[in-house]
C-alpha cells in the first residue's frame, strides 16, 4: 500500500462515517499510543474514539515491558497496588485523549473521546461510584474524557449525579430495553440538574453502551438446546432485534417534549453506542454487528479485529435499523413463545458482566502487584 493510499480510509469505513456512525476502538495500551498506532488508526481507519475496560487494561499490563519504567518509579515511591493501577490507567487514558484532541476539536466535542471505567467492584455502590468518577475526571483532566459507569440499579443515580456535576459519562453494561429506558431517564435527570446549577450543557456529553454479541451468545445456546425449526428461525437475530428496538426507544426520547426543553437549553443527545460487536460465532459474518446496525447518530465501538474486517470487506449501506422495528418485535415474540425469557437472559448477562469485569480487575491488580514486587528496591519486596 502506498503512503497516499494508506492515509485514505477504506470505502466501508467512509460509508459508515457518511451514514452517521462514529467508529470507536475498543482497545487501549501504552504501546498502542506511543508507537503511533492509535494515530494511524485515526488517519487510516476512521477511528474517532477509544473505549477501555478492566479486561483491556489487564491484557495491556500482562504483555511486553511498556510499563516497567513506571512500575519501577511507583515501587520506589512505595505506592500501593490500588493507587498504582489508578495512576497507570489514568496516564494511558490521558495520553490517548491527547492523541484524539484534534478530532475532539474538529467535531465540536462530539467525538475524539476516550472512556475510562470506574472500578467495577463499586458497581453496587452509588456513592463510591460517584466519588471515584469525580476523582478520575480530575486526574485525567481532559475535556474529551468519558467516565464509564455500569447501568446497574445502583449505577442509575450515580449516572445522574455525575452528569449533574458536569462530567461526561459512558453508561456501560446495558443489555435490556427496560434498563436502557431507565438510563435515558437518568441522563435527562442529570442534565436537568446541571442546568439548574447553571452549568453549560453543551459540554456535557454521554453515550449509552448497549451490548450486542453477548445477547446472541446467551440466547443462541438456549435455542440450540431446543433444536426445533422455530428455534433455528430466530437464531442469530435476537441481539440485532434488541439493539434495533433500543434505537427506536432513543428516537422516541429525543422527540419528547422533555428532551426538546433540554435541547433548547443547549443539551446534546446521548448517543446509542453498540458495544460487544466482535462476532463470537464463526457461523455468522464477522462484520454482522456493524453492517446490520447502521443508523444516524450512533457509535460502534469495535475490537481491532472487527475494525480490520470492516475495513477489508464490510458491507455498509445507509440505515439498516429504521424500518426493522415490527420484524424485531416479532422475533422477540417468537423467542418468548419458545419459552425463553429475554428479560431473564439480560438480568443474567448484567450479573455475569459485572462479575467478569471484577475478575479482570483482580487480574489487573495481581499483574501490577507482581510488577511492583519485581521492581521494588532491594530488601523491601
Amino acid at each position: 500500500m502506498s503512503e497516499q493510499q494508506s492515509s485514505t480510509p477504506p470505502a466501508p469505513v467512509t460509508r459508515l462515517r457518511d451514514a452517521g456512525v462514529a467508529i470507536w476502538l475498543d482497545d487501549l495500551s501504552r504501546e498502542l499510543v506511543r508507537s503511533g498506532e492509535l494515530a494511524r488508526l485515526v488517519a487510516e481507519r476512521g477511528v474517532v474514539g477509544v473505549t477501555t475496560n478492566p479486561t483491556i487494561f489487564a491484557a495491556a499490563l500482562s504483555r511486553g515491558d511498556a510499563y516497567d519504567e513506571q512500575l519501577g518509579r511507583l515501587a520506589a515511591a512505595g505506592v500501593d497496588v490500588d493507587e498504582a493501577v489508578f495512576t497507570i490507567t489514568t496516564d494511558d487514558v490521558r495520553e490517548a485523549c491527547d492523541v484524539l484532541a484534534d478530532v475532539h476539536r474538529s467535531t465540536g466535542g462530539q467525538d475524539g473521546c476516550v472512556s475510562i471505567e470506574v472500578d467495577p467492584r463499586l458497581a453496587r455502590d452509588t456513592a463510591a461510584t460517584v466519588e471515584t468518577a469525580k476523582r478520575l475526571w480530575e486526574a485525567v483532566d481532559r475535556p474529551n474524557l468519558y467516565i464509564k459507569i455500569p447501568a446497574t440499579v445502583e449505577g442509575l443515580p450515580a449516572i445522574s449525579d455525575v452528569l449533574a456535576a458536569g462530567i461526561s459519562v459512558n453508561v456501560t453494561l446495558i443489555f435490556s430495553l427496560s434498563r436502557y429506558a431507565a438510563v435515558l431517564d437518568a441522563h435527562q435527570t442529570g442534565l436537568e440538574r446541571a442546568a439548574a446549577a447553571g452549568l453549560e450543557l453543551s459540554t456535557i456529553r454521554s453515550v449509552a453502551s448497549f451490548f450486542v454479541s453477548r445477547v446472541d451468545g446467551a440466547v443462541d445456546a438456549r435455542l440450540d438446546a431446543l433444536g426445533s425449526p422455530d428455534a433455528e428461525s430466530v437464531r442469530g437475530t435476537i441481539a440485532l432485534a434488541n439493539a434495533r428496538l433500543a434505537y427506536a426507544l432513543h428516537q422516541q426520547v429525543v422527540s419528547s417534549d422533555r428532551w426538546r426543553a433540554l435541547a433548547r437549553a443547549g443539551a446534546i443527545a446521548q448517543r446509542p453506542l453498540w458495544a460487544s460487536t466482535g462476532v463470537k460465532d464463526p457461523r455468522y459474518p464477522d462484520t454482522l454487528y456493524v453492517d446490520q446496525l447502521v443508523a444516524p447518530g450512533v457509535v460502534n465501538t469495535m475490537p481491532g479485529a472487527t475494525l480490520e474486517a470492516v475495513a477489508d470487506h464490510g458491507h455498509v449501506v445507509p440505515d439498516t435499523v429504521t424500518g426493522t422495528y415490527t420484524r424485531s418485535h416479532e422475533q422477540i415474540e417468537t423467542l418468548g413463545n419458545l419459552g425463553i425469557d429475554l428479560d431473564q437472559v439480560t438480568v443474567d448477562l448484567e450479573r455475569d458482566g459485572v462479575a467478569k469485569f471484577e475478575a479482570s480487575w483482580d487480574e489487573l491488580l495481581q499483574t501490577v502487584r507482581a510488577g511492583l514486587d519485581a521492581h521494588a528496591p532491594e530488601g523491601t519486596s
